[in-house]
């Protein structure tokens, strides 16, 4: 593929799946958007407030006009248009608020932002790009456990009941908060459709695209709001793409077969050691499903990722919690080490195979049971003043999950 991205982007994007630009190498303009959406969602970490003391604990710590000059991404070429909130499903209230002085269930979860003229000319069209940060309150952690699938019934013309989604990923999505708080009683979803409807609508007669791009937990949001975007038909003109950054699974084959039907492109940004990529349905997923010719009874209900996959490759005994870290993603991708990047046919379920050779000899198997433990220890540091998530019986509770994904 020759040309700028301004000629190419819709390639990039994933028109005709990438087919070319995965293996046998990532090609450089695949290779520096994979990089600079993975940039733009680690803002939202860095501009997520932890500190309990601060009026603004777990929202962002910057009005919408200076983030990305705070975070250092002054010259990302977006402006924020819109910050992104997510609110836990009724089930999870029984979970203590670590808000202060309150019970809000709003936390702030990423941003809508539209690419300014200048980036608009360098990337050839209008981006309107969404992004989300993975998990870091208690209620997170806990619809993250919910593996239950439910019919997403999305679709506002036909329910279909084959089209089912992890039932926690899909209450942060569409649950309301209540209690009047000041960030107001929509649902993430509604925030979201409400806000890309506005864009759509302003930049109507322009070439634009929308990309969505998540990390962790992030990226399951990310699917469901692309699934959306395209069942209710706003992307018939404008093709809709995922970056996907250590997601886990979000649904079953036959969401997988119908975000497929509706265009929707998603490309996983993948490493073999990330227990996150596993989940759920360690056992019940796409490599279970059928056993020879024959389709097992329980196919329906196995999860399945969606997309093409980017393989990474990277584990560090000394710091074993990096399998997960976006920032060591972003990373390998912009310089990989040699055998960082695994480069095969794009094909979901190549992984499976990978891990499983991995996973033979004891000494490896040990090194995966530390990178499991660490990351999630890692994860329960990060939710600061979060004392549900401190207690010793949830975090050995959250430990023997780790370890018993790798077994």
């Amino acid at each position: 593929m020759k040309g700028s991205l301004a000629q190419v982007w819709r390639k990039v994007q994933g028109c005709g799946d990438w087919e070319g630009l995965v293996s046998p190498s990532l090609h450089p303009l695949l290779r520096e958007e994979i990089v600079r959406y993975g940039e733009l969602v680690s803002a939202c970490y860095k501009a997520f407030e932890l500190d309990s003391s601060s009026s603004r604990y777990l929202s962002c710590k910057y009005g919408k006009g200076s983030m990305f000059e705070e975070v250092g991404m002054g010259g990302s070429g977006y402006d924020v248009t819109r910050y992104v909130y997510v609110t836990a499903p009724d089930i999870m209230t029984s979970i203590p608020s670590i808000r202060p002085g309150g019970s809000c269930r709003g936390r702030w979860v990423g941003y809508v932002a539209v690419a300014s003229d200048d980036m608009t000319d360098r990337l050839g069209r209008r981006d309107i790009l969404v992004t989300f940060r993975g998990t870091v309150t208690s209620q997170e952690w806990v619809a993250n456990l919910m593996s239950s699938l439910t019919p997403a019934r999305l679709d506002p013309g036909d329910p279909r009941p084959e089209v089912q989604v992890e039932s926690g990923f899909l209450g942060l999505y569409t649950s309301n908060e209540c209690g009047g708080s000041r960030f107001g009683l929509e649902s993430c979803r509604e925030q979201l459709l409400c806000e890309i409807s506005r864009l759509l609508r302003k930049y109507k007669g322009e070439e634009v695209s929308i990309s969505i791009a998540g990390h962790s937990m992030g990226s399951s949001l990310a699917h469901l709001l692309a699934y959306d975007i395209s069942e209710l038909g706003l992307n018939s003109t404008v093709p809709v793409t995922v970056f996907s950054y250590g997601g886990p699974r979000v649904g079953n084959l036959g969401f997988k077969q119908r975000c497929e039907e509706l265009g929707v492109k998603v490309l996983r940004v993948v490493n073999v050691h990330d227990p996150v990529t596993k989940l759920p349905g360690v056992f019940l997923n796409e490599n279970f499903r059928v056993l020879g010719n024959y389709e097992l009874p329980w196919s329906c209900s196995c999860y399945s990722h969606v997309g093409v996959e980017v393989l990474l490759d990277f584990l560090d005994v000394k710091n074993p919690s990096c399998v997960h870290d976006l920032d060591a993603y972003i990373s390998l991708v912009r310089c990989p080490r040699e055998e960082g990047i695994i480069h095969e046919d794009g094909v979901v379920g190549n992984i499976f195979e990978r891990v499983m050779s991995n996973v033979v000899g004891n000494f490896e198997l040990c090194r995966l049971r530390r990178a499991a433990s660490g990351m999630v220890d890692q994860f329960l540091v990060q939710s600061q003043g979060a004392e549900f998530l401190m207690d010793n019986n949830f975090l050995g509770w959250m430990n023997c999950l780790a370890l018993y994904m790798l077994m």
